[in-house]
């Protein structure tokens, strides 16, 4: 990947990686459309390019610590209820973080098996996958603010709450589906209100992120590392620091906007562009804008 390359992908990841529009689609997209279709890399550069999807990822996501760096690190401080054990005391003081490992672990159990199984790194290929996801998507997102919101300030992120919403997160191990859209939708859907849905969807995105970031590490080093050139890692960490800056900016735009206005307007968008993705792909054209 050529610098441009990588700053090209990393503002496309930071700019959608908070939106209902599939950050990981349109990544897929992108490197399409600058031609890093995977049939036409080697076996080491595609295992380059499908972890450089997932880590820059990572950067993005730390926006999201450094925006809400309060709910990260503050604790709760009130005393917890007469009669309460160890156990409970210390969810108390730590309910934030609590929550979040209880909405992550469903995604950590399909992550794993759809890494294992190799069905993940043949989605990640498949930019036929994305665009039919795209338009399903976008269809369903013309409606669901009339089905799903309905939340009030009353109802709060609970365990049973945060478990159902880490469920709903599990679908978008299919590129296309977006992330942000399954678990905002998943909050809604519990009694939470826009606002509160797409808070808690970024709170999620840090540790599903980090420990999808690890694994993708972890399996680059393990495989051959010929990978691992100073040229590779300087575009990593120039991706993940674009995706860093471009996500900070974005994400805050984002909470208004879906506050104000909800999805119908990302759902149009959605259908217009796996439409044409769909028509191209169907009628033998290359998405490829550069050799």
């Amino acid at each position: 990947m050529t610098w441009i390359e990588t700053i090209i992908i990393a503002i496309v990841e930071g700019l959608t990686e908070f939106l209902p529009v599939s950050s990981t689609g349109h990544m897929i997209i992108t490197q399409n459309l600058l031609g890093l279709d995977p049939a036409s890399l080697s076996e080491s550069d595609k295992a380059f390019v499908h972890a450089f999807t997932f880590i820059i990822q990572f950067g993005a996501i730390l926006s999201v610590v450094c925006l809400y760096w309060k709910q990260f690190f503050q604790f709760d401080n009130s005393p917890a209820p007469a009669g309460s054990s160890c156990l409970q005391k210390l969810k108390h003081r730590f309910n934030f973080y609590w929550l979040l490992v209880v909405g992550v672990l469903p995604a950590v159990v399909i992550g794993l098996l759809a890494k294992k199984s190799g069905v993940l790194d043949w989605l990640l290929d498949s930019v036929e996958v994305v665009a039919v996801m795209l338009v399903v998507g976008g269809i369903f997102m013309l409606f669901c603010d009339k089905l799903f919101n309905k939340g009030t300030d009353e109802n709060k992120v609970t365990e049973k709450r945060a478990f159902n919403i880490g469920l709903y997160q599990c679908i978008s191990v299919i590129p296309g589906v977006s992330r942000s859209m399954a678990t905002i939708v998943g909050g809604m859907t519990q009694g939470l209100t826009r606002k509160r849905a797409a808070e808690f969807s970024f709170f999620l995105a840090v540790p599903t992120m980090a420990g999808a970031t690890l694994l993708d590490l972890l399996d680059l080093f393990k495989e051959d590392t010929a990978w691992a050139t100073t040229h590779n890692i300087t575009m990593l960490l120039l991706g993940c620091v674009v995706a860093f800056v471009v996500a900070l900016l974005a994400m805050k735009w984002f909470v208004n906007f879906l506050s104000k206005y909800g999805f119908k307007a990302f759902g149009v968008y959605r259908i217009i562009v796996g439409s044409i993705i769909i028509v191209m792909l169907l009628t033998g054209h290359s998405l490829a804008m550069v050799d």
